[in-house]
């Protein structure tokens, strides 16, 4: 695995197996991301391997809305689950050059058990193989940092709560 560009990590009073079940379903995505991007899973299919795709309809404040095919690369139950995003459509004809093009970039989750109910979930993000440019847009993943950490608390509550 390739060091992440950007991670952060949140101790969470929950099972290491509850929060990964949150974590391997899509439709909870939305709920958990702390960008403001995601709409909605496409499918409601539970993430149970590498190989894996799921699909998630995306706004994006600039460049409307599209949908994500996100390749799963890694998966450990109830310890990590990693993804590549690729761009599978999108409603702009100015960003159709985009579509299938590999994704270069990888979001992922790694859980630590502390104890029978209490987890460390680090949220990560590896765009080392992006594009110069794209990197100094976003800052070598820094960008995402206060997301991330909005993620962190959302995943919090929907683990902990009823």
């Amino acid at each position: 695995m390739t060091q992440p560009s950007v991670s952060e990590s949140r101790d969470i009073n929950a099972s290491a197996s509850r929060i990964f079940s949150v974590l391997c379903d899509p439709a909870m995505h939305p709920e958990v991301d702390g960008t403001g991007m995601l709409r909605s899973a496409v499918e409601n299919q539970v993430i149970s391997k590498v190989g894996d795709v799921f699909f998630i309809n995306m706004v994006h404040w600039d460049q409307g809305k599209y949908v994500m095919a996100n390749h799963v690369v890694e998966f450990e139950q109830d310890r990590r689950i990693v993804w590549e995003p690729v761009v599978y459509s999108h409603e702009s004809p100015d960003y159709q050059s985009v579509v299938g093009l590999p994704g270069l970039r990888e979001w992922g989750w790694q859980l630590e058990p502390l104890s029978d109910d209490t987890t460390r979930v680090t949220e990560f993000f590896e765009g080392s193989r992006l594009p110069v440019d794209l990197r100094k847009f976003i800052s070598d993943g820094e960008f995402w940092r206060l997301a991330m950490v909005n993620s962190l608390v959302n995943l919090e509550e929907l683990a902990t709560g009823p």
